[in-house]
């Protein structure tokens, strides 16, 4: 068990130094060769920090472990809304007017689909390639209209080429390594302690993959820029749907654990939909509210557990 823990969390660690060399080296080549803050902001950043989660879910279904690679996507989402948002809400009030337009109304678009798909029963390869295709269109409608991740604030000229494709390199490798420790040691847990592969992708591995949003929306709520926040949540919750879920089952198709088809799938669903309701009658996320996103989280976590 011991050694398990350590796999967990050595892998989460890896993940998170990986993601952010990852990001750091893909950027760094980027401007180098000459491409706009604006294809950078919303390809390379966007894609590198979900990584994590991409490399993890893959391997999970390589490995036939539906319920770690399914539940990794629809508990991150979880978690980036009733958790990440709750803890960015409690820091300083966000301005929600994001939820209420054209990214936001996106994301309620995409839940919905991932929705219908769990309860298919089966996510196909399909499916996969349809998700794929929005995301390009997504990708695309956002490049034309001008809108792109926040400005990455390069002061200083880049690093040589050499050295951002060394630093892309070792975050992939990273990466890699992370996810298979985290898978492995999660999955050996789980047989442990009798919780189901799902579960476990849900808590333990949605949390982990979920890292780098969760550092980027504090940082960027402490810094009163609530914007950043949000956005990253959303764009986030669009990728790991279309892209990640989409990636994996086109490789791999993925049979829906029944767990994931009771409690968590309205979850999922309500936690999409709470930011609109509360910014619809209240305007924005302010402490109580994210008081309320964090406790309800917990009491998620612990129902499933329990």
């Amino acid at each position: 068990m011991f050694v398990d823990l350590m796999l967990v969390l050595g892998g989460l660690a890896a993940l998170v130094v990986g993601g952010d060399l990852l990001v750091r080296g893909a950027v760094a080549v980027a401007l180098r060769v000459g491409l706009s803050p604006l294809v950078i902001g919303v390809t390379l950043v966007g894609f590198g920090t979900s990584m994590p989660e991409l490399m993890t879910s893959l391997i999970a279904a390589f490995e036939g472990l539906p319920g770690i690679a399914l539940g990794n996507v629809v508990g991150s989402n979880i978690a980036n809304i009733l958790l990440i948002l709750g803890l960015s809400a409690m820091i300083a009030a966000l301005p929600g007017h994001a939820f209420l337009h054209r990214d936001g109304l996106v994301m309620l678009a995409v839940t919905g689909l991932c929705a219908t798909l769990m309860w298919t029963g089966t996510v196909g390869r399909l499916a996969g390639g349809a998700c794929l295709v929005m995301l390009a269109g997504y990708l695309v409608v956002t490049l034309r209209s001008g809108q792109t991740a926040p400005q990455l604030g390069q002061d200083v000229p880049p690093p040589p080429v050499w050295r951002g494709a060394g630093l892309f390199v070792l975050g992939l490798l990273g990466v890699m390594i992370g996810a298979r420790f985290l898978v492995d040691g999660a999955s050996d847990i789980a047989r442990a302690f009798d919780v189901s592969d799902a579960v476990i992708g849900l808590t333990i591995v949605a949390v982990g993959t979920s890292l780098p949003e969760l550092v980027t929306s504090v940082i960027a709520a402490r810094k009163r820029q609530g914007e950043i926040a949000i956005g990253n949540v959303i764009g986030s919750n669009i990728f790991n749907v279309l892209g990640i879920l989409g990636i994996t089952a086109v490789v791999q198709p993925l049979s829906v654990p029944t767990e994931m088809l009771g409690v968590t799938l309205w979850v999922f669903l309500a936690a999409a939909l709470a930011p609109a309701a509360v910014l619809i009658l209240r305007g924005r996320l302010a402490l109580g509210v994210g008081a309320g996103f964090v406790a309800a989280y917990v009491a998620y976590t612990l129902a499933l557990i329990i």
